[in-house]
């Protein structure tokens, strides 16, 4: 077995009792791991274990892959760490910004509740059609970050042709464009691959499409699908409307509630003992508050025109973001978990190891007396 496949085998960290998950491949039938059975699931640990049927050399092997399977995964989940935390600055180091962009455009709208404006962008249509942009990323081996999303969007697609709906999507990130070709009866309108970082040129790219399907009439409604950054151990698949924007510029989820920036989990990578540990700490984003007496100098329809773009930019860079920030977590956990695997199962082999040696030197010593007593 290779080291991809037993990094991918060893991600899902499966319990001790799940057998399916503890046996090799076909190619190593002989290495069968201690299993449970659903009879003696009450039963100590030490009497359901069945001894493996192999050679030292075979034992031997298997430790030194084991070994080097854990090495390999341990830097991977030390990579995955040091790039998140860089992903979740630029996650919290962005929201202020976009909150307070979503404060001007509160009050802007406030003055303009009584005039006749034509803003394309907060125009309100008959939903006749919706485009969907579903955000993945670009790599495996990070747990069920991908599947979840992926998921989100097929839930939303069943729903939306339950409703009589057409539907488009724009799907951004590898992983997501491999897995909609695969399936040409889902209608895609572009595909984006992603960055290792995500920047303002690539979110503009995306702002663009969904701006010139949205003012030529192609769609009625924008909706984003990405995955929230919460914490280190926590992911949230959402669905946002982007388009058309509420009249208070909030971006708000399919129900219409608005969903905004709650409690941020700082957290420091430091070693405890050798090993690598997370310290945490949960703050919460603090904006500055907009007087109501604020006057603005330009006509607010201009203003409004030059941040209404600017606005929509900001949101899909800020799910790029805690997407990407979502990615790395569960890399780092999955990885994590491949590594706690691979101690497990390198301590398993290595006691099943032991004994067979042990055995077998008791064997020989045992035929060199029963040869002396023979001859004596």
């Amino acid at each position: 077995m290779s080291c991809s496949n037993l990094t991918m085998w060893m991600s899902s960290k499966p319990s001790l009792s799940d057998t399916s998950s503890l046996s090799f491949c076909s190619s190593l039938n002989p290495f069968q791991l201690p299993t449970h059975t659903s009879s003696s699931s009450n039963t100590p640990r030490s009497s359901s274990v069945t001894p493996i049927h192999c050679g030292l050399r075979e034992l031997r092997s298997r430790i030194d892959s084991v070994k080097n399977t854990q090495k390999i995964t341990e830097a991977m989940k030390l990579v995955a760490a040091a790039k998140v935390r860089r992903a979740q600055e630029a996650v919290v180091n962005g929201r202020p910004f976009s909150e307070t962009l979503v404060e001007v455009l509160y009050n802007i709208n406030e003055q303009l509740q009584t005039e006749d404006i034509d803003a394309p962008l907060t125009k309100i249509r008959p939903v006749k059609k919706v485009a969907l942009v579903v955000c993945t990323g670009d790599r495996g081996l990070c747990g069920g970050f991908n599947n979840n999303i992926i998921k989100k969007a097929e839930a939303r697609i069943a729903e939306l042709k339950g409703l009589g709906l057409d539907y488009t999507v724009i799907s951004v990130g590898k992983k997501g464009n491999s897995y909609f070709v695969r399936r040409p009866y889902i209608p895609v309108d572009r595909f984006l691959e992603g960055t290792t970082l995500p920047t303002a040129k690539e979110a503009q790219a995306i702002a663009d499409d969904v701006f010139s399907l949205f003012v030529s009439e192609e769609v009625d409604k924008v909706e984003l699908l990405y995955t929230k950054f919460v914490s280190l151990v926590k992911s949230d698949p959402v669905i946002h409307t982007l388009l058309p924007l509420s009249p208070k510029g909030e971006i708000c989820d399919i129900n219409g509630n608005c969903v905004d920036a709650a409690e941020d989990e700082f957290f420091r990578l430091t070693t405890r003992e050798g090993k690598l540990t997370v310290e945490r700490d949960v703050v919460r984003t603090q904006t500055a508050d907009f007087s109501a007496i604020l006057q603005f100098e330009q006509d607010p329809v201009q203003i409004l025109d030059a941040l209404l773009p600017l606005y929509l930019n900001s949101q899909i860079l800020k799910a790029l973001q805690e997407s990407l920030a979502s990615e790395l977590a569960a890399r780092m956990s999955a990885m994590s978990n491949a590594t706690d695997n691979a101690v497990e199962l390198k301590k398993n082999l290595s006691i099943v190891y032991n004994r067979q040696r042990q055995a077998k030197i008791t064997g020989e010593i045992l035929e060199i007396v029963a040869g002396a007593d023979a001859l004596v």
